[in-house]
C-alpha cells in the first residue's frame, strides 16, 4: 500500500472500490462467475501495467502467481482522449494541480492472468487563482 500513489490533492471524495472487489471475488469462489469473466484486461491496460505499473506488494487474489501492480489513468480537457498514465508521483501531482479539472482512476492489474479491478477514483484540478473582485461605486450613487 505504501508504494501506491496517494491522492493528496483530491478536491472531493475519494471513492474506494474494496467492497465491490470483495463481492466479485466471493462470486468467483462460489462458482457464480468464471475466472475468464474477470481476467479480461485490455491489452493496453496490460501494456501499461508491464511498463509503468507500480508494485502493490499484494499477490493476485485470482491466480496467486504474480504481484498486483497499480496503474493510474488521468482524464481531462487537453489530455489525450484515452487519458494519460503518470509514471511518477511528481507527474500525478502536476496533473492534479492543473487549472482544468481532471478525473483520476487507479486500477490494479495482474499481468500473469489479466485480472483487473478499479481500486479508487477521485477528482482533482480546477485550482484557478482566485481573482479579487473590486467594486467601484458609480458616480451619482
Amino acid at each position: 500500500m505504501d508504494k501506491r500513489f496517494r491522492t493528496s490533492t483530491a478536491d472531493g471524495a475519494v471513492v474506494e472500490f474494496g467492497l465491490v472487489r470483495h463481492a466479485l471475488l466471493a462470486k468467483v469462489a462460489a462458482g457464480q462467475l468464471r475466472y475468464e469473466d474477470i481476467c479480461d484486461a485490455h491489452p493496453e491496460l496490460l501494456r501499461a501495467a508491464r511498463n509503468i505499473g507500480r508494485k502493490t506488494g499484494e499477490t493476485c487474489p485470482v491466480c496467486s502467481d504474480a504481484e498486483l501492480v497499480e496503474v493510474t489513468y488521468v482524464f481531462g480537457a487537453r489530455l489525450p482522449s484515452g487519458g494519460t498514465c503518470p509514471s511518477t508521483r511528481a507527474e500525478l501531482l502536476k496533473l492534479e494541480r492543473r487549472e482544468d479539472p481532471v478525473q483520476c482512476y487507479a486500477v490494479e492489474v495482474c499481468v500473469a492472468c489479466s485480472f483487473h479491478h478499479l481500486v479508487r477514483k477521485w477528482s482533482a484540478g480546477s485550482h484557478r487563482a482566485r481573482r479579487s473582485v473590486t467594486y467601484v461605486k458609480e458616480v451619482g450613487e
